[in-house]
């Protein structure tokens, strides 16, 4: 067996080699960007006034106005007007094109609305306030966003503001998710006493689709011929496997010789840890790739945070951010392992402090709902003091 850290590091050997593909502004969220991304204007394309007002001339207060007759109005969206009588003003909106011969925006607040006449209350104006001068934030041409960027909603309102309606991204992998087990059933079924529903697959799925990744789910009996003729037709089809049970010493746990002989390359077989101890990981020379976990719901659930989340992000060179967060209380561990500790954070000013949740062991899938997430405690130690500072894996957001 190996560590924890031979795991991680064997893995990030291993990654995703994405390609690109083209996909719609509306399906770009969470993707990575392909290529660098330019303004196809000015930003502002125009003199922009920033608030609802009057436009004047600068020279006319210069020269001791401070009533202006008004000469019209100059609202959004509208080609762009232009002051004839430099002591007059026109009226502006937000958003609007500055009109031609003005060089201040006096907001409405200010003003004195007497019928054809606007007076100013104010006793200082400066040029060019309240305008949002053409090409102060971009110049057409220049780079806004550089390949590799994660896109979120602020880079979707860059891309719909350039006119990108479709945007070159890495791909992503394709998944598929296998249980194994005799005494798994579907979730629309009631299980007899002896057999539970399927949930580690459903489990699996809605993490990947937390990270962007679709996966197909698919449930095989514990028959080595069934198990080898239906994972050789899905292994075609997707470049992951991520298989939950059947990985470990029991009488019907075929997965590992199932997988020598779809030519998987075993990278390792074991991992000190708790939970998820079994985990298998292997590789084949067609750039497949699979996770074979444990089939206890923690194990699976820890595995895939731990490891086949951040190795689907730095597939695609993001690299996710490791936040740490310190012990409540004492908490002892007597095994000589790495322990991923079901923790509840909470923040206590400014720092993350983290309760230890106590649960039943790997099988307790209903403890997951009362953490936030796995505080990673170090193999070479069994007391872990209050306020010592560990990795925290997060997988629920408060």
């Amino acid at each position: 067996m190996i560590t924890v850290e031979e795991a991680s590091e064997i893995i990030n050997q291993n990654l995703y080699k994405p390609t690109t593909e083209v996909v719609e502004l509306s399906k770009v969220l969470g993707r990575v960007l392909a290529e660098d991304i330019y303004a196809d204007r000015d930003f502002p394309p125009f003199n922009r006034v920033m608030m609802d007002g009057i436009a004047i001339q600068y020279k006319s207060w210069e020269s001791g106005a401070r009533s202006f007759k008004k000469e019209g109005i100059q609202l959004a969206g509208e080609p762009q007007k232009n002051l004839k009588d430099s002591g007059s003003c026109l009226e502006v909106m937000t958003g609007s094109i500055l009109p031609e011969n003005t060089d201040v925006i006096i907001p409405y607040e200010e003003l004195e609305d007497a019928g054809e006449m606007i007076h100013v209350r104010l006793d200082q104006v400066k040029k060019n306030q309240n305008i949002h001068s053409q090409g102060a934030d971009v110049k057409v041409s220049e780079k806004i966003l550089s390949k590799g960027c994660l896109i979120s909603t602020a880079e979707i309102g860059v891309l719909a503001t350039v006119g990108k309606s479709v945007i070159k991204v890495l791909s992503l992998p394709k998944v598929a998710i296998i249980s194994t087990g005799d005494e798994l059933v579907p979730v629309e079924e009631t299980p007899k006493d002896y057999q539970i529903r399927q949930s580690n697959s459903h489990v699996l799925k809605a993490a990947l689709r937390e990270s962007g990744v679709e996966a197909d789910i698919h449930h095989i009996l514990d028959e080595r011929d069934l198990l080898l003729t239906r994972l050789k037709a899905i292994v075609e089809e997707v470049d992951v496997l991520i298989l939950s049970g059947g990985v470990s010493k029991g009488k019907k746990d075929y997965v590992p010789e199932v997988l020598d002989q779809l030519r998987f390359e075993k990278q390792f077989h074991g991992v000190i840890q708790r939970p998820g101890k079994p985990f298998w990981f292997g590789v084949r020379q067609d750039n497949k790739t699979v996770f074979a976990l444990p089939g206890n719901p923690v194990s699976t659930y820890m595995c895939f945070q731990k490891y086949i989340k951040p190795w689907t992000f730095n597939s695609l060179g993001v690299q996710l951010p490791q936040e740490m967060a310190a012990l409540s209380e004492d908490f002892t561990f007597k095994k000589d392992l790495t322990y991923f500790l079901q923790v509840r954070v909470l923040n206590v000013s400014g720092k993350l402090m983290a309760q230890p949740v106590a649960g039943q062991g790997s099988g307790d899938l209903a403890n997951l709902i009362a953490a936030d997430g796995f505080l990673q405690l170090p193999a070479d130690r069994s007391l872990f003091k209050a306020g010592e500072v560990f990795p925290f894996i997060r997988y629920r957001r408060s």
